[in-house]
């Protein structure tokens, strides 16, 4: 298909290479520097723009890859004689039912579930990509871009999207967070954060064959207060870690008698 790309971020850069291998036609990319949008531009093989006014108005497809707060400012001025074309957002927190206020026909969502970042590429075919589409020809389209690039294609409704952007959260940038956590404290002991990746390599391979409270371990899963007790101490003049090993051990723990008691975790 002729796509039109609005952004040149992450998600933008990575997404826009997945199109172009396999075989569709990236004919512009907009953002709001020059710089970024030429960036983009060079390695799909398209053009790029820095003003609203300068986006293409024949593109079959134009795909919103933008913050989720600059989408109220920008949509006005895109939408301005574009409007029969099939428009997309990427976003997972932001509801297919912002399309309509603007009188649009064809529109939907396009959201690829992945940690994305420009200087790493990813493979796009393991990539679950989650589809929602204001009738049936959307969503045959979408469905059909979707599956040129991955595997894993499903639909999914606002509300469902909702909380698989939440748990994302939760499954990347709160684990990612936790990484954090480990380099600085080690790195303040003369350790290097390297010698972490094989615990970290199993953690993730467990998972794929176990339910993630079955592949807990650790203290905090009996709750050993002796060894908690020791590492709170051996956290002080961090605050903020004590409160997050502190909270993460009750969850932890509350996640495991729930599994063994039937109890809802509170």
């Amino acid at each position: 298909m002729r796509i039109a790309l609005v952004g040149a971020g992450n998600l933008a850069t990575n997404l826009g290479g997945a199109l172009v291998k396999a075989g569709h036609t990236v004919c512009q990319v907009y953002s709001r520097t020059q710089e970024s949008a030429d960036a983009l531009a060079v390695r799909l093989g398209s053009r790029g723009v820095s003003h609203l006014e300068e986006v293409v108005t024949d593109a079959q497809l134009y795909i919103v890859a933008l913050k989720d707060s600059a989408l109220d400012e920008v949509l006005p001025t895109l939408l301005d004689g574009r409007s029969q074309a099939l428009w997309v957002h990427t976003a997972g927190s932001v509801p297919m039912s912002i399309w309509p206020g603007y009188g649009l026909r064809h529109y939907g969502v396009l959201y690829p579930m992945q940690t994305f970042s420009k200087a790493r590429e990813v493979d796009f075919t393991e990539i679950p990509f989650f589809l929602e589409a204001s009738g049936k020809m959307e969503m045959d389209i979408l469905r059909d871009i979707a599956s040129s690039v991955s595997h894993r294609v499903y639909e999914a409704d606002s509300e469902q999207r909702r909380y698989l952007h939440l748990s994302a959260v939760f499954a990347c940038n709160f684990t990612n967070a936790m990484y954090n956590a480990s380099a600085r404290l080690l790195e303040e002991h003369g350790l290097s954060f390297e010698v972490m990746l094989p615990l970290i390599d199993e953690t993730a391979r467990k998972v794929h064959v176990l339910h993630p409270v079955e592949a807990q371990t650790g203290p905090a899963v009996r709750y050993d207060r002796n060894v908690i007790d020791k590492h709170l101490a051996m956290l002080d003049g961090h605050s903020l870690y004590q409160q997050l090993y502190e909270l993460t051990s009750r969850v932890i723990n509350a996640e495991i008698n729930e599994k063994t008691n039937g109890n809802k975790c509170r």
